[in-house]
């Protein structure tokens, strides 16, 4: 055996992708705690591998003395001398142990504890190579199906594509190929475990950077990516070189690139729009392939009222509003898309409630309108300082008109001008 075990420790760290210095350390360690299994606390001993001689030596500490009191622990200067004739009064004298004075027992325990550390070092390298992993997609086997979470085999290690991470339209079965994407990995006293997703959105960009070379080479960057999984997605992109299309890069020829990827997912709808600094021209992008007739933003409440032609108002809002929320979500905006007859109506009715409030008459309630404030509403919310930008409104006349917009609004809606 001995004369085997530095092939066996070249063989183990090889396989297994063990660090040569940690099983070493392993492997003393057992052999220590199984001296200490025999021979009791009682002695002060050290366990060394010989790499030139491929062999594990025990030695035991004695302290030369002249009259021993703990044989365990001590030796007579007498003794000392025989096996080292250069000791001295009061040295520890490291004493060679033959391996045959172990037991059967202390054999086993040896192998035990070699086995448990071997397990701990190479979780401790699953751990280390796959926490540095996230982001990344892998490729697997189903292993088997566990209360609905799918184990996948990765090779190495297995681990777990949970219920809330898989698509809805995901059917697997054991033995079936799977690619998912490295959610999360967790150390636990059992070892690592390995989160997969199939829904998070850095999926999708994943599954793109690996079929769009432009984006592995960073000359086009995914912006932002919004899914619903398995129904529709919305990705947007943008390119550092002006003559590079970033929806033509994503696409492919014949849309073979987009279409590897949403064979992928199962079939999901992808939507990929440009990028744009300008929000509102991005909201445009967004909602495509709706056409947009006209964005009024408010930068304060984070909205844009998006106005479509009254005959693609349900293609803007997309089915079960899947479309405007997606772009909504994309974008960080809130979006309220109404119709031009609806846009046109609520203009109507905000300029003759301008006009109804006391002081104002056609040319100012125009003036307010042009300014953005389209109703008495809008404007009982205004500060006087913003208001008194406009040319001929100071800020007493600002106060005076935010009072009186405000009394209107109050009437309106207690319904005292109905009456």
């Amino acid at each position: 055996m001995i004369g085997e075990l530095k092939r066996v420790i070249d063989q183990v760290a090889r396989e297994k992708g063990v660090d040569h210095r940690v099983l070493v350390k392993t492997l003393e360690d057992a052999v220590k705690t199984a001296a200490k299994k025999v021979f009791g606390p009682n002695f002060e001993l050290e366990v060394r591998y010989n790499d030139e001689l491929g062999e594990i030596e025990v030695f035991e500490f004695k302290e030369v003395v002249k009259d021993v009191k703990d044989p365990n622990l001590e030796i007579s200067y007498e003794e000392a001398k025989k096996i080292d004739p250069e000791c001295e009064m009061g040295d520890s004298l490291g004493i060679k142990m033959g391996l045959e004075r172990f037991s059967r027992i202390a054999a086993q325990t040896a192998k035990q504890v070699i086995i448990q550390r071997l397990r701990e070092a190479e979780r401790n390298i699953i751990y280390t190579d796959f926490k540095d992993r996230k982001g990344e997609i892998v490729n697997g086997i189903v292993q088997r199906i566990d209360r609905g979470s799918i184990m996948v085999n990765l090779g190495r290690t297995e681990a777990e594509l949970p219920v809330s991470e898989q698509i809805p339209n995901d059917t697997y079965k054991q033995g079936d190929r799977i690619r998912a994407y490295i959610l999360d990995v967790k150390q636990y006293s059992k070892g690592p475990q390995i989160i997969l997703s199939r829904t998070h959105p850095n999926f999708l960009a994943a599954l793109f950077e690996a079929e769009v070379p432009e984006i592995a080479e960073g000359i086009v960057k995914i912006v932002q990516v919004v899914r619903e999984p398995g129904s529709r997605a919305k990705i947007a992109v943008t390119s550092k070189d002006p003559d590079v299309d970033p929806v033509g890069a994503c696409v492919g020829l014949r849309g073979t690139r987009v279409q590897a990827v949403v064979q992928e997912l199962r079939g999901e709808k992808i939507d990929i729009v440009v990028w744009d600094k300008d929000p509102a021209r991005f909201v445009c992008n967004a909602l495509a392939p709706a056409e947009i007739v006209r964005v009024v933003v408010d930068e304060g409440r984070r909205s844009m009222e998006v106005v479509v032609p009254d005959d693609q108002l349900s293609l803007a809002i997309g089915k079960r509003g899947q479309n405007v929320r997606l772009a909504a979500r994309l974008t960080g905006w809130n979006l309220d898309v109404i119709d031009e007859s609806t846009y046109s109506k609520r203009l109507r009715e905000g300029y003759e409630s301008l006009i109804s409030i006391k002081g104002i008459n056609e040319a100012l309630a125009a003036e307010l309108t042009q300014y953005g404030y389209r109703s008495a509403r809008e404007l009982s919310l205004a500060s006087p300082s913003d208001l008194a930008l406009i040319p001929g409104i100071d800020e007493e006349i600002a106060k005076e008109l935010i009072v009186q917009a405000r009394e209107y609004v109050i009437r309106k809606e207690s319904g005292e001008l109905e009456k």
